[in-house]
This record gives C-alpha cells, structure tokens and sequence, in this order.
C-alpha cells in the first residue's frame, strides 16, 4: 500500500506493508441446557405411537416434574408432567379420561416433539 506522508512541511511517498490480522476465534462453545434439572439424553426415543394409546410431546424440553404413575386414573385436563423449555414451563395435561398405562419419561429426560410421554391403557 503507497501512502503519502508529511513531516514539518515535506511530503514523502511510503511503500506499507499491511499485515492480515486472524479473526477473532470464538473460544469454547457449549451447547445444552442451563437448567438446574441437567439434562440427561433419552437412550432411545421411541416412534409415536397411535393418538389413541399415547401422549406425544408437543415441543422438545426436559422433564422437570412427572405427576402421574403406571395404573393411575386420570380425567381430561389433569396435570400429568411438567416440561421445561427456553426456561419456561410447560405443564402437559391429560387429553380425556383414561388410566395410565405407562410412563415413558422420567425427571431429568431430555424429549424431543413427537416423543411418546405417557401410554394410555389399553380400554
């Protein structure tokens, strides 16, 4: 790069060589939850099932709280699990009356949407 540069009045002509600078690295980046809960990646995610037998997840979290155990009975709008996501809390409800017939998911289960929740009994 050729400058002109004066001093006290004169002008000089300045051959500059300009050094690349490395861009600026972003260090470490971690990737996870900042939940008190921690997060603990489900072994296997199971394929939805069938509405009529299972509740499926709606939004990937992780199981905060689970409220309801195998051979329990239900009615529609009772509080079955609480999912964490974007540190916010989503309680999960019973679609209609039933009785459980298991329990998929377990506190500290990191979920993913469609992910079975809850199997119905079968009726």
């Amino acid at each position: 790069m050729k400058l002109k540069v004066t001093v006290d009045g004169t002008v000089y002509d300045v051959d500059v060589e300009v050094e690349e600078e490395k861009a600026p690295s972003l260090g470490a980046v971690l990737v996870g939850s900042m939940s008190a809960h921690g997060v603990t990646p489900t072994a296997t995610t199971k394929s939805p099932a069938s509405a009529s037998n299972a509740l499926t997840a709606n939004l990937a979290g992780t199981v905060v709280k689970v409220l309801v155990g195998a051979g329990q009975d239900v009615k529609a709008g009772d509080t079955l699990l609480v999912l964490e996501a974007m540190k916010m809390e989503t309680e999960v409800t019973a679609p209609k009356d039933g009785k459980i017939g298991a329990v998929e998911v377990a506190v500290g289960d990191a979920v993913q949407g469609g992910q079975v929740l809850i199997e119905w009994a079968d009726e």
